[in-house]
């Protein structure tokens, strides 16, 4: 979860709409975090950073780091299962990027569906910054605790 620091008491989050006409016309409750399956020997945070990259276009690069990114300051949100069961692993980032900039990797299903065609749509057709409250909202619900964990440990950077 890529966040930014907008005031010294103000932080927004970066959530994605995922694309594809079967998600078109929906929006609360839709939205995610960048995220994607764990490759064999691959770590959860290697992935999040892979997965970012993809579905936004954008690498979450320091200067000076390693050409991986492996040491980049990250915090560990934990865990979520969605609905369908799959687990999801977050880590919140702080960073910035141009929302209207973003462009993902593509995935094909035949649509319409039974026409026999394939096209081609983004992974993810946009990305919004937004307060936590609006986060909240957008996100898949399970995906919500997100929020709420970052928020929580970036209190508890600045109460020490």
């Amino acid at each position: 979860m890529l966040y930014r620091r907008r005031a010294p008491d103000t932080v927004e989050v970066l959530v994605a709409h995922p694309g594809g006409p079967l998600w078109a016309a929906k929006d609360d409750g839709v939205w995610s975090v960048p995220k994607g399956l764990v490759e064999a020997g691959e770590s959860e945070w290697t992935t999040a950073l892979r997965e970012f990259a993809e579905e936004t276009g954008t690498h979450i690069a320091d200067p000076g780091l390693d050409p991986l990114h492996l040491d980049l300051v990250h915090l560990d949100l934990g865990e979520v299962r969605l609905k369908s069961g799959k687990r999801v692993h977050g880590f919140g980032v702080e960073g910035d990027l141009d929302a209207e900039a973003v462009h993902s990797n593509t995935f094909e299903m035949m649509w319409p569906p039974r026409s026999g065609r394939m096209q081609s749509f983004p992974e993810i057709d946009r990305v919004q910054w937004c307060d936590p409250d609006t986060a909240r909202r957008k996100l898949n619900p399970a995906q919500t605790p997100f929020v709420d964990r970052l928020l929580d440990a970036l209190a508890g950077q600045s109460s020490r």
